[in-house]
């Protein structure tokens, strides 16, 4: 397989295990719910890199759909480098505006591109799909970055887009009027077939249905080249001859199950007809056109004055989503700028009474202002829209948080940047064991934070340094641990204990001192 080699690359292919967990810290004033939770839709302000891996706990494996934006790297965009890598050389780039000028312009895109694409591949469900937007700038190095990370036997198309029309008197060349979308699968072996559904119109022709669905009495006469020649023998002796719409074998079956039959025309002459069975949808096209084109004509309704010359339109995330997710998966932006995935995901939702969940990332200052009140707006409803269902509110919810202070264990037991409980617990319950953490499980009163397929998991902390430099693991603590939710075996973090190790094999207790051994299980 091919793979692309670039200046920096060997500081940043593991720099995703090196970036910390970070805080996720709940803006309620910000949110458009009474209840405040990562389990609802979800806008996050801050660094998407650290973001994505705050998400990790809760979200890994779970994403159907992931949708990113990045720069296209044209140049204009004054997009910065700010990932801090473990390297002189690029330690040089930080804070930088990267511009046309810059003669690593290639090399600082793939460096910041590749540990985002490596977290955003184990986010992403087995069934799962990533869509990436991208022009020429970049294209060719895009796609080897994601052969490379998401296998090229994951490759599904680069599907080019119609963006606009015209603007040749500016350009140096030819007259570009349009980008890609990239799409890989995060495992081809189990992604289901893609299928858009049918427009209600064409399914009214569907008029009968039985125990295996909607059908309508077609001919099988055809003249296509797709067609079989041979005689067929009607209720009457008279022998046909056509060409068919079905192999001679599958004809003579399927008249037996009722799935062809004889019509006697007015004129005397039969017809064969059969079930024409409605399919499971029609397949994205490769060239998408016409109302996905990029300009701010949709927006403008919105009263918001978006500071890019091309918003994706809503059409474009609708159809990728559509095809992409059924009614309960979520979808993840983490380039979310305007916000049009969270608002194609809520049109969706509208129209087929779907549950799909957005998470979107947005890490410049606008993420509130811009990103979140444009999904407000979508919630609430745009009066000057043409769009009924729209001017009227599509309805939902979502949660906002910011992107705190990394959880660094060392400083907690010296009282600084001291995370909530549910945050460290979170953080040591996924580290540890590598499952799904549900804050739902938790009961702090009994120092319980979950369960997984062979531990029940304790966690003994509060924010709060005299409680952590008073607080151990006793006998009489773990004794009533011992007795607790399950038979299994018990995985307790605490500052420090006071029992040996003999006392802890008895009680089925396996003790993880903080911050020290928190990787002890997982692997």
């Amino acid at each position: 397989m091919p793979t692309i080699n670039f200046k920096g690359k060997s500081f940043v292919q593991n720099h995703h295990l090196a970036v910390k967990y970070h805080q996720l810290i709940p803006k309620k004033e910000y949110s458009m719910t009474d209840n405040v939770s990562l389990h609802d839709n979800l806008i996050i302000h801050g660094d998407n890199l650290a973001a994505l891996k705050a998400l990790l706990p809760t979200y890994a494996g779970k994403i159907k759909c992931i949708y990113i934006d990045p720069p296209y790297n044209t140049g204009n965009e004054k997009w910065v480098y700010n990932d801090n890598v473990n390297s002189p050389l690029i330690k040089e780039w930080l804070g930088k505006v990267v511009d046309k000028d810059d003669l690593c312009r290639h090399e600082k895109w793939l460096c910041m591109m590749m540990p985002r694409l490596k977290i955003l591949r184990e986010l992403l469900n087995e069934e799962g799909v990533i869509f990436a937007s991208i022009d020429d700038n970049e294209e060719a190095h895009l796609r080897i970055l994601m052969d490379e990370v998401f296998s090229e036997n994951n490759f599904m198309g680069k599907l080019p887009r119609r963006t606009k029309v015209g603007g040749g008197s500016a350009a140096s060349d030819f007259a570009i009027e349009h980008d890609y979308v990239i799409a890989y699968a995060k495992n081809k072996e189990y992604l289901p077939k893609l299928f858009i559904p049918h427009d209600p119109e064409y399914v009214k022709r569907y008029k009968e249905e039985d125990e295996k669905g909607k059908y309508f009495w077609d001919t099988m006469e055809r003249s296509s080249t797709a067609t079989k020649p041979y005689k067929i023998k009607a209720p009457d002796g008279t022998i046909l001859s056509g060409n068919w719409f079905r192999a001679e074998e599958t004809f003579k079956k399927d008249l037996e199950d009722g799935e062809v039959k004889f019509l006697k025309k007015k004129d005397g002459s039969w017809s064969v007809q059969f079930k024409q069975r409605i399919g499971q949808g029609r397949k994205l096209r490769s060239l998408i056109e016409n109302e996905f084109k990029s300009d701010q004509s949709e927006y403008k309704d919105f009263g918001i004055n978006y500071p890019f010359d091309y918003p994706k339109p809503v059409s474009l995330l609708y159809e990728l989503i559509q095809v992409s997710t059924d009614k309960d998966d979520i979808i993840l932006d983490s380039f979310a700028g305007t916000g049009t995935t969270a608002h194609a995901v809520l049109k969706l939702n509208n129209e087929d009474g779907g549950n799909r969940k957005f998470i979107l990332v947005e890490m410049e200052d606008y993420a509130n202002k811009i990103t979140a009140e444009r999904v407000r707006r979508v919630i609430k409803g745009v009066k000057k829209s043409k769009d009924e269902n729209l001017k009227n509110g599509l309805g939902g919810s979502f949660s906002y948080f910011e992107l705190g202070e990394p959880i660094e264990m060392e400083s907690i037991l010296q009282g600084k940047n001291m995370p909530s409980y549910e945050e460290l617990a979170r953080y040591v319950f996924y580290t540890s064991t590598g499952e799904e953490f549900d804050s739902g499980k938790i009961d702090e009163s009994k120092n319980y934070i979950g369960s997984t397929k062979d531990y029940d998991v304790y966690l003994f902390y509060k924010p709060d340094i005299e409680y952590l430099k008073n607080t151990a693991l006793t006998l009489e603590k773990a004794e009533s641990i011992s007795k607790g939710k399950s038979n299994k075996k018990k995985l307790v973090f605490a500052p420090t204990k006071y029992l040996d190790e003999h006392s802890l094999r008895d009680l089925k207790i396996e003790f993880c001192q903080l911050p020290f051994e928190i990787y002890r299980i997982k692997g």
